[in-house]
């Protein structure tokens, strides 16, 4: 299986623009590209979450793939752990892997997006480490461009090396308009992680994930 997994420094670092705009700079090159969210915490309708719908419309994909894009859907917007406590669930890896089998014997190259950041819990056994190993796959990581970023960087970075997987590359994603000393952070990122650098996000109220695929560089998830 070809795919990269996308994980954040943090919450919130726009993870889900981040894998839009691969989904459409790969689509660019010809690449079979398709999007798993695999576990989504936000759905008040109860059928479908925002940000599986933005990877969804990123990759054309019909409403009724919306199952192996998320198989695993949670009502509330919080850790989900505890949205899966709140709704009486317990959060397992199998209606994951059944997706997983899914798309591979369709050939597709996969985005997958993590749930929050690298770490986060999903029951009282697993956390996101262990759905990032689920997919065996390169991980690419979003750095939220902010205060902070150059320890929450290096600690994601050295947390994805621990546990062994590969760290294909990173993506600045600016958040803060008014980050002081954003190049200076950026420098030092691109000096210290050790992975390339496939493009740096600018800041928008209104991002448009195609227009800012061209911001990207996916060359390095095709070598």
């Amino acid at each position: 299986m070809k795919g990269v997994f996308v994980t954040g420094t943090d919450t919130g670092v726009g993870k889900t623009l981040a894998s839009c705009a691969l989904l459409h700079a790969l689509r660019a090159r010809g690449v079979a590209a398709a999007p798993m969210k695999p576990i989504a915490a936000g759905a008040s309708d109860g059928r479908i979450n925002d940000d599986t719908l933005a990877l969804m419309a990123a990759a054309s994909l019909s409403a009724t793939e919306a199952n192996d894009v998320t198989p695993v859907l949670l009502r509330e917007a919080i850790a989900p752990h505890i949205a899966a406590e709140r709704e009486g669930r317990e959060i397992t890896l199998d209606p994951v892997i059944a997706a997983y089998r899914r798309w591979a014997q369709r050939g597709a190259f996969l985005v997958v997006e993590g749930v929050g950041g690298f770490k986060v819990p999903l029951s009282r056994s697993l956390d996101t480490v262990d759905l990032a190993r689920a997919f065996n796959l390169p991980i690419v990581m979003v750095v939220g461009l902010r205060l902070g970023c150059l320890n929450h960087a290096l600690l994601t970075a050295g947390a994805i090396k621990h546990e062994g997987f590969r760290l294909a590359g990173w993506i600045g994603s600016s958040v803060d308009p008014d980050m002081n000393a954003r190049d200076e952070n950026i420098d030092a990122l691109r000096r210290r992680l050790g992975a390339p650098c496939l493009g740096v996000l600018p800041y928008s109220p209104a991002p448009d994930a195609a227009a800012l695929a061209a911001e990207l560089d996916v060359t390095w998830l095709l070598s």
